[in-house]
């Protein structure tokens, strides 16, 4: 496998894009097993003093606000998922991933698992699936595993699971033998450029599949479904429905494949919400592909547990159920979560504002029985104008907006951390903005 990867990039004038998580693997993997090489590392800051490069004299770097002036040089350029290439002609650079690689050498293998909300949830109950039934599987990407620190764990007969975001997948030629799309919302606007860019960058999961491999997607999704229909893949379709008729679908509380009862949708899990039982059951939809256990893998499905900083509960603090779901940076998102937890008195939203529509939002807020609405910058404050102003609570802060919902929030009901939005204006990511919230709230909970 690395191997195969290593003979791809020989002879090469190769240059690492983006010198954060995933091109410090890039660039370790290289050194490792080609440690002759000459490198350039390309990267708005300047990273010569970072410790894993130092003293490595075969490395050049490029970095600056002219960092991307001069990316014709190259031979090859192993781009990283955050740097932005929008507003520059690409169309005569060979722009490659780590994705791609493996996609190169191992794609009969990979299971890719993209949509705008869900992935990580259905990527990890896929691989939970998968070892549940013996199979020999790994799981890397979006989630924060490069794909290049699992190569040593893949073997010949080792499935490979992969959440791809938008950005991974904007460039790559090669699509894998199990696609998966779950849903497209608008998101990440300030990246591809348009919405139109981004369904298209998700599309790629299907664009270069052949008659032999698969597609599974959620065709009640009004946006996805239409993507569909418009372009000629080649896969075989594999729709997933949770109000009619699919290959898997929903009906009268019971889930059916290909018309055949297969489960009850009531089965005791820890996943909350509607959108979570889809998650459910395009999950399930994988593994009838891979012809596996139907009593093993519903047995995986009742045992797995959400995820991190998606509708999270943190416990209880002066007799108010706290939950952050900090996940939720689209509307959709924070909709489905209103709808997935009872009794909300406070929901605390708002963040970066990266041009993506909230038409409708404030309408299905107000039309909810949430009592108390904590409305932060710059999206908050926006959709505060909407909302009716006996309900309204204006924070500046996360630690204000925390203060605020102790003060007000009734006792035995709930309150939530859900932005509808980015959290890039004030945090690092999602998780420091999670954490930080947890901190705030909870102190100890015994």
């Amino acid at each position: 496998m690395i191997e195969k990867i290593i003979n791809i990039l020989l002879g090469k004038n190769i240059a690492v894009l983006g010198f954060g998580r995933e091109g410090k693997s890039t660039y370790t993997l290289l050194r490792k097993y080609r440690p002759d090489i000459n490198l350039t590392i390309i990267d708005k800051d300047d990273m010569s003093n970072d410790e894993l490069v130092k003293g490595d004299n075969l490395v050049r770097f490029v970095y600056g606000d002219t960092y991307l002036n001069e990316l014709d040089k190259y031979d090859l350029i192993i781009k990283s998922p955050g740097i932005t290439l929008k507003d520059l002609d690409v169309s005569s650079l060979k722009i490659t991933s780590q994705l791609e690689l493996l996609l190169e050498v191992a794609r009969d293998r990979v299971i890719g698992v993209t949509g705008t909300k869900g992935k990580t949830t259905t990527t990890l109950l896929i691989y939970q699936i998968l070892q549940a039934n013996g199979v020999d599987v790994v799981v890397a990407g979006n989630m924060g595993v490069p794909i290049f620190d699992i190569l040593d764990d893949i073997h010949n007969d080792t499935y490979i699971v992969i959440e791809m975001s938008s950005h991974q997948l904007e460039y790559i030629d090669v699509s894998p033998h199990i696609g998966v799309v779950l849903n497209l919302f608008q998101d990440h606007l300030d990246h591809t450029g348009g919405v139109e860019q981004y369904y298209k960058a998700k599309m790629k999961m299907f664009k270069y599949q052949t008659v032999n491999d698969y597609m599974v997607y959620c065709q009640d999704n009004e946006n996805l479904n239409k993507m569909i229909k418009q372009s000629n893949f080649r896969g075989i379709k594999c729709p997933v429905d949770m109000s009619k008729e699919a290959m898997v679908y929903l009906r009268d509380g019971a889930v059916y494949y290909q018309d055949v009862f297969a489960f009850d949708a009531k089965i005791k899990i820890n996943l909350k919400g509607k959108h979570n039982l889809e998650n459910i059951i395009v999950a399930y939809m994988v593994s009838k592909i891979l012809g596996l256990d139907d009593e093993k893998t519903l047995k995986a499905i009742q045992e797995f547990k959400p995820i991190p900083y998606r509708l999270e509960s943190i416990g209880v603090v002066d007799g108010v159920e706290y939950y952050v779901d900090t996940l939720a940076t689209i509307p959709e998102a924070t909709i489905n979560a209103i709808k997935a937890i009872d009794n909300i008195n406070t929901l605390i939203f708002g963040g970066m504002d990266r041009g993506i529509s909230y038409a409708g939002f404030a309408e299905f807020l107000k039309n909810t029985k949430i009592e108390h609405f904590i409305c932060m910058p710059e999206t908050g404050y926006s959709i505060a104008k909407e909302l009716p102003k006996d309900r309204v609570y204006l924070a500046e802060t996360l630690e204000e907006a925390c203060r605020i919902a102790k003060e007000v929030t009734n006792k035995n009901t709930v309150c939530i951390l859900s932005p509808a939005a980015a959290s890039y204006s004030h945090f690092k990511n999602y998780a420091e903005k999670g954490d930080k919230f947890k901190e705030l709230i909870k102190g100890k909970i015994d």
